[in-house]
């Protein structure tokens, strides 16, 4: 279900990734249904819920949370865990859960809502002890900036991926 790379201390979880809903409050279960009320109308116009249900890899590290999507691992979102106010189960379904996170250039905020049938309520408990464990690793770094540092995580992680591709490249050009 997941995975804990050593020299990363980040975690890997593959899930349904349900969409994401821009809310108008940054807690509560409420939210949370409102969000998962609003996904089960359909959009014809909105982007977000005509993608949504699709596989997912969060990655959740100290620096944040980031949604790639299953095949291309294409970046869809990346929250710094300094964004995200709120994180719980759906009550009205417990292999739904979510979390709330502050758009980093706009004072919106969005919840986005995924599915698993197992670990829900232990993504949920990982994603909150993450968000406790960079509160107090922001606070021994001065508050040093968690954006910053989420972008040089990712670009770690494109690099590796990058080295990757180019080895499997030549071992096909041989």
């Amino acid at each position: 279900m997941y995975e804990l790379p050593e020299e990363d201390n980040e975690i890997l979880f593959s899930v349904k990734f349900l969409g994401r809903v821009e809310v108008v409050r940054p807690t509560g279960l409420q939210i949370l249904e409102e969000a998962a009320e609003n996904l089960k109308t359909p959009d014809q116009f909105n982007a977000e819920k005509a993608a949504k249900k699709s596989k997912v890899h969060i990655f959740l590290s100290m620096n944040g949370i980031d949604i790639l999507e299953n095949k291309t691992k294409f970046l869809l979102y990346s929250c710094p865990l300094s964004t995200v106010s709120f994180c719980a189960i759906l009550p009205s379904s417990p292999r739904v859960f979510g979390f709330v996170a502050q758009h980093p250039a706009a004072n919106t905020y969005h919840c986005y809502l995924f599915q698993d049938k197992k670990f829900a309520q232990v993504l949920v408990s990982v994603i909150g002890d993450a968000f406790q464990a960079s509160k107090k690793e922001g606070n021994r770094r001065g508050g040093s900036d968690l954006k910053v540092e989420a972008l040089r995580h990712k670009n770690k992680m494109l690099q590796k991926e990058n080295d990757e591709l180019k080895r499997k490249l030549a071992a096909k050009a041989n």
